[in-house]
């Protein structure tokens, strides 16, 4: 069959974890064999713009790295649907275009969130039956080989070491978000680094305790607007520097070469396991603790042992006490040396799955051929 076209609805709900994975995802697509077309319809160019700078410089409609960029509004132009239509975390296409979907005879891909629960294993993939007639499939990314994999660029792995390799670079993106020149020499004397993005209620006492106890100074490192409670300036051996949003890559490199990555939702922990470093993932939080259940079946899934899980937990439930005498503990040696050695093993395994973007293509190949 012929090389593949996509549309992918991405509604800006939680204002970068939804756009950030969409743009990957778009990006990644864009860039595999057997793809002739990438479409992405996105509701908030605003948030959008905030982790593609470039975005900024270009008229609308746009086209960057190889992906057309629609303003999806009540007035956004009707266009034909692609082979493929992904609506991701169920944001429902436009009921014009869904209609043209059925002229068109689309396959229509529900991008479901990522999740660790075994029950997402048994509902990979499955087809649903729509009133209109079209076949719905939920597409659920995760951990194991029968779900639908991680998004992963084939060059990911190389482009860290190789950037890693190379400290002057560190040293520029550094000076880049603002970072003074005495900070940068103290990092560059064996300080720690970390990279702080999280939802509103971190710990941040808990986590200021800690680092304050341990005899390596710490620099974090905290985008603009996030963790407002945490003055920025110095707290005896731990610095605080606000910087600007950066770009996807930027961000990646960040994580990189961050010591420890302090990360939210779906987007930045994907990207924190690919740098396959000590990480604290705050979970979107839901009703009810929903959310917990949802990291014991990550915790599950993930080598870390009881310490560490006992941490996480304590940094999801915001609570500085617990989270404080923890994380303290993680980083005395022995314990640090094995966070290190889970975190940079675990990451080497799930390169061993395949790629989101990948597994979409192959998936619709097979739909595709069946159909016709």
């Amino acid at each position: 069959m012929g090389r593949l076209s996509f549309d992918i609805f991405c509604r800006v709900v939680d204002n970068f974890g939804d756009i950030g994975v969409c743009w990957r995802l778009a990006k990644q697509l864009a860039s595999t064999t057997g793809v002739k077309a990438v479409r992405l319809w996105v509701d908030d160019l605003h948030s959008f713009a905030r982790i593609e700078p470039r975005l900024n410089a270009v008229a609308d409609p746009a086209s960057l790295a190889g992906v057309d960029i629609v303003h999806w509004t009540s007035a956004a132009p009707d266009l034909m649907p692609h082979e493929i239509v992904i609506e991701a975390f169920a944001c429902d296409p436009p009921p014009h275009f869904i209609e043209r979907m059925i002229e068109r005879r689309s396959l229509w891909i529900n991008l479901e969130y990522l999740s660790a629960e075994p029950w997402v294993e048994s509902c990979h993939a499955l087809p649903s039956l729509q009133a209109n007639g079209l076949s719905k499939a939920f597409f659920f990314p995760g951990f194991t080989p029968a779900t639908g994999g991680l998004l992963r660029e084939k060059s990911l792995l190389a482009d860290r070491d190789a950037w890693l390799a190379d400290p002057a670079q560190r040293h520029r993106l550094l000076r880049d978000i603002g970072l003074p020149e005495a900070r940068i020499a103290q990092l560059h004397a064996g300080a720690r680094q970390i990279l702080l993005f999280a939802y509103p209620g971190l710990p941040t006492a808990g986590l200021l305790h800690a680092l304050s106890n341990d005899a390596t100074p710490s620099i974090i490192l905290v985008p603009s607007g996030v963790c407002p409670e945490l003055a920025r300036g110095q707290h005896g051996s731990v610095y605080v520097h606000g910087m600007p949003f950066v770009s996807q890559p930027d961000f990646d490199r960040l994580l990189w070469s961050s010591d420890l990555n302090c990360v939210r939702g779906e987007d930045s922990l994907v990207r924190a396991l690919w740098a396959g470093k000590p990480l604290l993932w705050h979970i979107y939080p839901q009703e009810d603790d929903a959310h917990m259940v949802k990291l014991d079946a990550w915790l599950a899934l993930s080598p870390f042992r009881p310490p560490i899980a006992h941490l996480l937990k304590a940094w999801n439930q915001h609570n500085d006490q617990a989270c404080g005498t923890l994380l303290q503990q993680a980083l005395a040696s022995s314990a640090w040396t094995e966070w290190q050695g889970a975190s940079t093993a675990w990451s080497r395994q799930l390169t061993q799955l395949p790629d989101l973007a990948g597994q979409l293509v192959t998936f619709a190949k097979a739909r595709k051929t069946n159909v016709g």
